[in-house]
């Protein structure tokens, strides 16, 4: 059985429910110890009287405030014991609230609470009284030498005591640059949130949360398993040349994020997405026979051979190019006028 960190009572109107505390949380993170490069030996932290520079014993250490530069008020446990003796052992509820009023930013670190000698009773109804009405308790509690807004909250047959955060230790995000609802530049179509509604049902699922793990601490244990097994315990690895960080790129289509998410090619869209408005609607047929005419009325240019590479170009376009007709017209009138001035000379020169 674990060891209470705390001992006192919970106390609301006359009623006193004597609860031990006990930490609620295991902390599993990897536990890294620094070593000397040089040598891997452990690195140490002394703790040292500043004034001769000696090591000094936990025996003899004890905590002081300073009030004034370098001089201190020694204040023992008991000290701070007798400063409030009611405050450091009671939970003190101040009030029930809903508890969808209170939001997620607030919770701080759960502690469990059970029953002291002869609390079984009286725990029992606070337990039920939280569950049928549906509230939390808001509370004071000091924990060490800091005291404690906190809520107690019913989980299955457990009381749960959860501190929280006072508002002026929450910061304002006031200063990011955080898009407001009425911002154009982010403004979410209809289309746009659609799809990610059907995203996100399709990732719907019951709150279990055992299938939950640390699957990157579980990745490095492995990984120190693999360098125990090759004999590189002492081999550092270092970052191989070229190897570029992953790059976090502007979102230029978001659509095609959500197609792709929810398993469509990006180019295909859904058949209920057909009558959309923001699609591209297709080409008019007016358009076409409009060219056909142009095409139509046109002067036919000079009989004169072109590179096969243009006429492909006229043929893929369907539309004759009106301008080198036109500017073909003179030329060619032209050309016709130098023929019959070049002729009549010869014809002078025979009839003579």
């Amino acid at each position: 059985m674990p060891r209470s960190m705390w001992k006192g009572a919970i106390s609301f109107g006359l009623v006193h429910i004597p609860v031990d505390m006990y930490p609620a949380v295991a902390n599993k993170g990897l536990d890294l110890t620094m070593l000397d490069r040089r040598d891997f030996s452990p690195v140490g932290f002394k703790r040292y009287n500043k004034g001769n520079g000696k090591e000094v014993s936990w025996d003899d250490i004890v905590k002081g405030y300073e009030y004034s530069s370098g001089e201190y008020v020694v204040l023992s446990d008991e000290d701070l014991r007798r400063a409030n003796p009611e405050a450091t052992q009671t939970i003190d509820i101040v009030g029930f609230v809903d508890a969808e009023d209170v939001s997620l930013l607030y919770f701080e670190q759960p502690y469990y609470l059970a029953p002291g000698k002869g609390g079984d009773k009286v725990y029992a109804l606070l337990r039920e009284t939280l569950r049928k009405a549906g509230k939390i308790g808001i509370a004071r509690v000091v924990i060490r030498v800091k005291q404690h807004l906190c809520a107690l909250v019913c989980v299955g047959d457990a009381i749960v005591l959860n501190t929280l955060r006072y508002a002026d230790e929450l910061r304002d995000p006031g200063d990011l640059k955080i898009p407001a609802a009425s911002d154009k530049k982010a403004a979410v179509t209809d289309k746009e949130l659609k799809m990610a509604m059907a995203l996100v049902q399709g990732m719907a699922e019951d709150w279990e949360p055992e299938q939950y793990h640390d699957s990157y601490r579980e990745d490095v244990m492995a990984l120190i398993e693999k360098k125990v097994k090759a004999h590189q315990t002492k081999t550092i690895t270092m970052p191989e040349p070229g190897e570029k960080k992953r790059e976090t790129g502007k979102v230029i289509d978001l659509v095609s994020l959500l197609q792709a998410s929810l398993g469509k090619k990006p180019g295909k869209a859904a058949p209920e997405e057909d009558d959309d408005d923001d699609d591209e609607p297709p080409p008019s047929k007016k358009r076409k026979t409009a060219a056909a005419d142009d095409e139509e009325e046109a002067p036919a240019p000079r009989a004169r051979k072109a590179p096969a590479h243009s006429s492909d170009r006229v043929a893929a376009s369907g539309v004759a190019p009106k301008r080198s007709a036109a500017k073909g017209a003179p030329k060619a009138a032209a050309k016709k006028a130098a023929a019959k001035t070049s002729a009549a000379p010869a014809r002078r020169k025979k009839a003579a």
